[in-house]
């Protein structure tokens, strides 16, 4: 039975650790990957990382909706070959492509925050599956944007460090409001 964890928040020191890599796949990092996908099923997030429920393995989960792989409506899949749900556990990228997109995004550690990030419209990841094999995985469009944004998470980088200067101005309130809450629940806790 999977477990709901509770979401970490901007000012949580953990977000800015970097993960530590997988030793091997054990029952409790596959335990961890399930409690993964039901908190962020819970919360209607795309893609979660370890640092995000308190942990530093390096672990992010991505489930995109099918609406969400197209390019239009009704179109082909952009990732046909890759599964709606997908865990990458010790993922690297290997290849970016030279498009770029810029898109808005949000996150899950910053309720009611939102910017435009511009991130590589391809990637390929060198990661570990939940059988412990070395694969690599080819995502494009807003998949390839989810993976760089939860692999960002795993380095310690968050998405409000891509936003521009002037949109860093824009949100700057509402982070430090963020992190006096985050910080007073910390001390509470």
């Amino acid at each position: 039975m999977s477990s709901i964890l509770p979401i970490r928040t901007y000012g949580d020191p953990v977000l800015r650790e970097p993960s530590r890599p997988v030793a091997a796949i054990t029952p409790e990092i596959k335990t961890l990957v399930d409690d993964m996908f039901a908190t962020m099923r819970a919360s209607q997030g795309v893609g979660l990382a370890a640092q995000q429920v308190g942990r530093t393995e390096s672990v992010c989960v991505i489930e995109l909706p099918a609406s969400y792989d197209v390019e239009e409506e009704d179109g082909p899949r952009l990732n046909p070959d890759v599964p709606l749900s997908l865990a990458l556990i010790n993922p690297k990228i290997v290849e970016t492509s030279d498009e770029t997109c810029s898109m808005e995004e949000g996150c899950l550690s910053f309720p009611d925050v939102r910017g435009n990030v511009e991130r590589a419209w391809s990637v390929a990841i060198e990661h570990l599956g939940l059988d412990g094999q070395v694969r690599t995985t080819k995502l494009n469009g807003y998949f390839a944007r989810a993976a760089q944004h939860e692999m960002d998470h795993l380095a310690g980088e968050l998405f409000i460090d891509h936003f521009s200067y002037v949109k860093k101005l824009a949100v700057r309130s509402k982070l430090k409001q963020l992190r006096a809450e985050t910080q007073e629940k910390l001390g509470a806790g």
